[in-house]
């Protein structure tokens, strides 16, 4: 990572940065397109070619891995609130019995989060066992103010017993 601050650094002042021929080949129709892009920016297609490669490498090394969570924290979690999203009726009864344990879900991404009611973050919903898209169907109703509806149009409108590929049953005794 180091190096790449120190390129960072480099490139935005193109100072200790000396420049080296590359050699590539490119189909003639992706050449002139290169050209007719260049031009339009005012600059040349070497200049233009190192804009996008500078920033590829900093869009890469920006780039986070996807959050999991401990599963060594998430499995007793699991089995503590397994019967409560197992038996709650809708999406309100889902919040007040995890509110009672100190917990809420919120909305993440496309899909829902588990976090503590006074903290920060604790989990994805589907690695409880419950992804959003299966607590959907169930409850045939999206989470309330969760801004993808159109996925819950998607999903409302599948057949029953539809199922889904990332959920894993949790019987509310079944122990882990």
């Amino acid at each position: 990572m180091a190096g790449f601050q120190n390129f960072l650094i480099k490139a935005r002042s193109n100072r200790g940065m000396e420049m080296e021929p590359v050699h590539i080949k490119m189909s003639r129709d992706m050449r002139i397109v290169l050209q007719q892009m260049a031009r339009q920016d005012d600059v040349s297609p070497g200049q233009l070619l190192r804009t996008l490669v500078s920033r590829e490498i900093a869009r890469r090394f920006r780039a986070r891995p996807p959050v999991r969570a401990d599963e060594r924290l998430v499995a007793p979690l699991r089995a503590r609130l397994a019967p409560d999203l197992a038996e709650a009726r809708d999406w309100q009864d889902l919040q007040d019995r995890l509110r009672g344990k100190g917990y809420e879900l919120r909305e993440a991404g496309g899909g829902l989060a588990l976090y503590q009611v006074r903290g920060g973050r604790v989990c994805k919903a589907s690695e409880l066992g419950f992804s959003y898209s299966r607590l959907l169907r169930r409850f045939r109703a999206p989470f309330p103010g969760h801004a993808h509806g159109w996925l819950a149009e998607r999903l409302l409108g599948e057949p029953e017993g539809t199922e889904d590929p990332d959920f894993d049953v949790i019987e509310p005794d079944q122990a882990i």
